[in-house]
C-alpha cells in the first residue's frame, strides 16, 4: 500500500510540474505578445508625421531602394542604401502619374446605403453570373 502512495505522489508531482511549465510558457508568450503590440503602437505613433511621409518604396537590390518621400508640398525621390541616402530628384504633385495615395485619409466608402442593400446587390450580381 505504501508503494502505491509513493508512485501516486510521484506521478502527481510530475503532472504538477508539467502544468506549471505550461503555465509559465503561456505567460511568457502572453508577455511577448503584449510587448510586441506595445512597441508596434509606439513606433506607429512615433513614425506618424505631418510633414514627412514615405509614399512609395521600390527595392533595387540588397539593402538598396528608391523611395518617394512627401516633404511638405514637395516630393523627393531618394536612393536609400545600407549606410547612406542620396537625393535623386524633386517633383511637384503635377508630375506624379498616380496620386491615389492622396485619398487614403478620406473615407470614400461611406454612402447612404445600408449593408443589407449592398449585400443584396452583390448577391444579384453573383446570381447573374
Amino acid at each position: 500500500m505504501k508503494m502505491v502512495m509513493v508512485t501516486l505522489s510521484a506521478s502527481m508531482e510530475s503532472f504538477l510540474q508539467l502544468i506549471s511549465a505550461l503555465l509559465i510558457f503561456a505567460l511568457v508568450l502572453l508577455l511577448t505578445y503584449l510587448t510586441a503590440r506595445w512597441i508596434g503602437g509606439y513606433q506607429k505613433v512615433r513614425m506618424k508625421s505631418k510633414n514627412l511621409q514615405v509614399i512609395e518604396s521600390l527595392s533595387v537590390g540588397n539593402n538598396k531602394s528608391i523611395c518617394l518621400v512627401k516633404t511638405g508640398t514637395d516630393y523627393l525621390v531618394v536612393a536609400v542604401g545600407k549606410d547612406e541616402i542620396h537625393p535623386l530628384a524633386t517633383l511637384k504633385e503635377e508630375q506624379l502619374t498616380d496620386v491615389s495615395f492622396l485619398n487614403e485619409g478620406i473615407d470614400t466608402t461611406v454612402s447612404g446605403e445600408s449593408f443589407q442593400e449592398i449585400l443584396g446587390q452583390l448577391k444579384d450580381k453573383m446570381s447573374k453570373k
